[in-house]
């Protein structure tokens, strides 16, 4: 990315957030293995109200800057007998619009029509695994993964933008060539894929090591000539690899001795897939990270950095959003950059910055070394070293 360009987005978020999402709920049919947010099947107590929702819906459309995009998620956010309220009283502020529903009974086609009309545009699931023996074990449903791929055709039938969510684990890393390939088939352009942070019922999962995780890297690089957009979450060094790729053009992938043994596995599945004509695509994630265009507003409230930041900054009852957002001053030294370690001293710390979340996760401090990059010398501590 052009040092001009960066630095006005970096500005940009000093200002506002490009996304907020909202746990409307922490209320799931589903009992993922991996869950963030440890979603049952009832809604917890101190859930925020319409007519909070509607306020906190008001403070997001009041904020400084751009206009944030508002992610409907949970839990289920299909969950939420008011959801259509809410969506259209959103929509009558301006704002723009996701929402990430479970694959469950209430994700029908009628009900996705209906959000449709009302002006909802984008749209993403998660699928783990390439087939049902891999996803239905994560999701904890039998049948979920057939669900999962009729969901994304009907999505795809209405005219809905699809994204694609998937979370990495050890476990399923080494299908992410065939979920590509699927996901392909199915005329989805949008993946991203979460590097798996232990929170929630997360913590009970293996993460990648870090030499994994910079081979899945390269990887989705590559991934991005097959006419995919690619998006990472608690990846941000993603953005760093694609940048050192970048310097050298005309090399679409790495040679066999500088690749780990997972990316020459998922290369050689690679290249039995046929390449986009148009080449390769851009990373539509452009330096965002915990709390630097991005914000989490929790089911009661409860504002945090990200998702997989279980670190209270405030309340948006108390306390209007766009102040917690621009003020508090853990998020003021995420934006300028002032991190500990490997991390603080690294040349890309304005394009990756690090996953908060997992140093916290990790070491029990924010502004520290994320342990999954290979870069900081904490990565061994996801070895075991």
């Amino acid at each position: 990315m052009q040092e001009q360009t960066l630095t006005r987005t970096l500005n940009r978020y000093d200002r506002a957030p490009h996304l907020v999402f909202w746990e409307t709920t922490k209320a799931c049919a589903l009992a993922c293995q991996h869950c963030r947010a440890s979603a049952q099947l009832e809604a917890l107590p101190g859930e925020l109200t319409t007519a909070e929702g509607r306020e906190l819906i008001d403070q997001i459309a009041q904020m400084d800057g751009a206009t944030p995009i508002l992610v409907f998620t949970g839990g289920d956010c299909l969950a939420r007998e008011d959801l259509s309220e809410l969506i259209t009283y959103a929509r009558e502020c301006g704002l723009r619009l996701g929402i990430a529903p479970s694959v469950t009974e209430r994700l029908t086609r009628e009900v996705l029509q209906d959000l449709y009309t009302l002006g909802v545009r984008s749209i993403s699931i998660s699928l783990d695994g390439a087939d049902a023996a891999s996803h239905d074990s994560l999701r904890g449903i039998e049948g979920h993964f057939d669900q999962t791929i009729a969901a994304l055709e009907m999505m795809r039938d209405i005219g809905y933008r699809v994204q694609v969510n998937t979370t990495v684990m050890r476990r399923n890393a080494r299908e992410l060539a065939d979920i590509l390939s699927l996901l392909r088939t199915s005329g989805v352009k949008i993946w991203e894929v979460f590097f798996l942070v232990g929170v929630g019922r997360g913590r009970d999962v293996l993460e990648v090591t870090p030499q994994d995780a910079e081979d899945i890297c390269h990887f989705l690089v590559d991934a991005t000539s097959f006419d995919m957009t690619v998006r990472t979450v608690e990846g941000p060094f993603f953005r760093r690899v694609q940048a050192q790729r970048a310097k050298d053009p005309d090399a679409d992938h790495l040679d066999a001795e500088d690749a780990g043994e997972l990316y020459r596995e998922l290369r050689s599945r690679l290249d039995r897939e046929t390449p986009s004509a148009a080449g390769a695509k851009k990373s539509a994630t452009i330096a965002t990270g915990d709390g630097r265009g991005v914000i989490f507003v929790g089911h009661d409230g409860e504002v945090h950095a990200s998702g997989f930041l279980p670190l209270s900054l405030g309340n948006i009852k108390s306390e209007p959003l766009g102040t917690i957002y621009t003020q508090h001053p853990l998020l003021t030294s995420i934006r300028s950059g002032a991190l500990e370690g490997a991390c603080g001293r690294c040349e890309y710390r304005r394009l990756c910055g690090g996953s908060r979340a997992r140093s916290y996760a990790a070491t029990g401090r924010v502004l520290g070394d994320d342990p999954a990059c290979l870069n900081t010398p904490t990565h061994l501590t996801l070895l075991g070293v």
